[in-house]
């Protein structure tokens, strides 16, 4: 849901002049223009390497890379002579949550000040990421959607078989150096295996939608294929229960979209693609793994399951935070501080997040915060499927992954915190422009 890009001049308006159509990108401004893109990317792929980016050093990187993004997209606005802004309803949601986040840091409403300038300035990284992908998107001609594309397949293909032979060799450590303490679930380069899970919820359906795309390649297809059943077959390893469920609602909205299309032969593929990689999986697991996802279809366990009643528990005592802090909330970031007053069961955990990313939202940032949230969400799923119908090109395709991992990760938010993790936020921030971009 974007409309007609509007244009701003940089040089001397002319009295009385005659309308003049949007100018055209020149040889300068295109090479500034592609440097901010392939820093965006380079932002991209990196961040989820370092451990989803959660130390300061590896997130403050993710904010500079942003910020040079911006630089390229401005000098490149001024080598073309004009300033081209793409225009997205997103822009009032978004624009008015950092008011809110703003208002809380420097009026002094935040119980937790460190921990809310520090989600001030994540925030506003991906805000800028969300703004700068919509702005060249619209530019970004076919060829370099098709290596976008391309490379998403690679980078997915590449993350899952480090995830297997990480799994299978060193399941305690990071690149097999880094030992972490009991308790977490190690998978891939991230330290729980549901942030892992939440990025492959994003990549998998972005490198379904190129696969999709190369309708007139057969061959190419049938390789690149691949690229999406060893990701799902290592998505299913990683034991994310709520990755799994999450995973289930985009095959779900693809087949829908599939059928909207009347699109026999792909929904075949699909089905194909989900079976042998289930396959694979099962080959795979070493058992455990299996037995941890199949509780998901055993409503006893929700109710008896220790880890499912505390993180209930939790999200409950987040409402209780919300009760007394009714508009305004406690303060981006400050759950952790305020949460040990709400707890409401005994537990040896410092519960930093409440594994409910809305729950979490709601107490830190209030009714005013859910309110815009919810408005966000609409006007996103208002629009985001506008190319589903007419999918042909590998842009159009991608843009049906993008929206759909968005989808995923959305849904995920009930059951983890993966808007925490500033990697898969940004990847989140790019896919929803992606998803928003006009073509």
């Amino acid at each position: 849901m974007t409309s007609q890009p509007l244009e701003f001049a940089l040089t001397e308006p002319v009295v009385n002049a005659t309308p003049q159509p949007l100018r055209t990108e020149t040889e300068a401004a295109r090479i500034n223009f592609s440097l901010a893109r392939s820093v965006l990317l380079a932002a991209l792929l990196i961040g989820p390497l370092a451990f989803g980016a959660v130390e300061a050093w590896s997130w403050s990187c993710l904010i500079l890379a942003s910020l040079l993004a911006l630089l390229f997209w401005a000098v490149g606005c001024v080598r073309m002579g004009s300033i081209r802004l793409v225009w997205s309803p997103l822009y009032l949601p978004l624009g008015m949550f950092l008011l809110l986040a703003i208002y809380q840091y420097f009026g002094h409403s935040t119980l937790a000040p460190s921990e809310t300038r520090e989600c001030l300035l994540k925030l506003a990284a991906d805000a800028l990421v969300f703004f700068l992908v919509l702005q060249l998107a619209e530019t970004t001609p076919n060829r370099q959607w098709r290596g976008f594309g391309l490379g998403v397949c690679v980078y997915a293909l590449g993350m899952a078989l480090f995830a297997v032979l990480q799994f299978f060799s060193s399941r305690d450590e990071v690149y097999w150096s880094v030992k972490l303490p009991p308790g977490n679930v190690v998978f891939g380069p991230y330290v729980s295996h549901n942030h892992y899970a939440g990025l492959m919820e994003m990549l998998i359906p972005i490198s379904a939608g190129f696969v999709f795309s190369l309708g007139k390649t057969p061959g190419l297809r049938r390789l690149l294929a691949v690229a999406v059943v060893v990701p799902v077959a290592a998505f299913l390893l990683s034991g994310s229960r709520g990755g799994m469920i999450s995973l289930t609602v985009e095959a779900m909205i693809l087949a829908i979209v599939l059928w909207r299309q009347g699109s026999g032969h792909r929904c075949s593929a699909v089905v194909g693609i989900l079976v042998v990689a289930l396959l694979a999986f099962l080959w795979m697991d070493p058992g455990a793994v299996s037995k941890r996802l199949e509780t998901v279809f055993r409503p006893s366990h929700w109710s008896t399951g220790a880890d499912f009643k505390s993180r209930l528990a939790v999200s409950l005592g987040s409402l209780g935070v919300l009760h007394d802090h009714v508009w305004l909330g406690t303060g981006l970031g400050s759950f952790e501080t305020v949460y040990s007053r709400y707890q409401s069961f005994p537990s040896d955990l410092d519960w930093d997040h409440a594994h409910d990313d809305y729950a979490e939202a709601l107490a830190e940032t209030g009714l005013i915060g859910g309110i815009l949230i919810v408005a966000a969400a609409a006007l996103f799923l208002a629009g985001a499927f506008r190319n589903a119908r007419r999918s042909e090109s590998a842009a159009e395709w991608i843009q049906v992954g993008a929206a759909i991992g968005c989808c995923g990760l959305l849904f995920h938010s009930f059951m983890d915190f993966n808007f925490h993790i500033p990697a898969n936020a940004m990847w989140f921030a790019a896919c929803a422009a992606l998803a928003q971009s006009r073509r």
